[in-house]
């Protein structure tokens, strides 16, 4: 079964993350692949993780949307 866990930080050899219901998760960077970043969603499937580039673009282009929105003048 696979589950998904968005990256919100790394640090001291972890990347924090956090799944679809806000719960934090500290995974160690070991069990990662090597260019994980901030912001990428992660699955784990048979217990490796990989990224979804799918999902990962998906979310980073609705918070673009939603960061332009914020700019528009009124």
């Amino acid at each position: 079964m696979a589950y998904t866990l968005i990256v919100d930080r790394i640090e001291a050899g972890f990347a924090v993350c956090e799944d679809k219901g806000g719960t934090s998760a500290h995974v160690a960077l070991s069990e990662l692949p090597r260019d994980v970043r901030e912001g990428d969603c992660l699955r784990k499937d048979d217990g490796c993780y990989i990224i979804d580039v799918e999902e990962t673009a998906r979310r980073k282009a609705a918070i673009k949307a939603l960061f332009d929105r914020l700019k528009e003048p009124d």
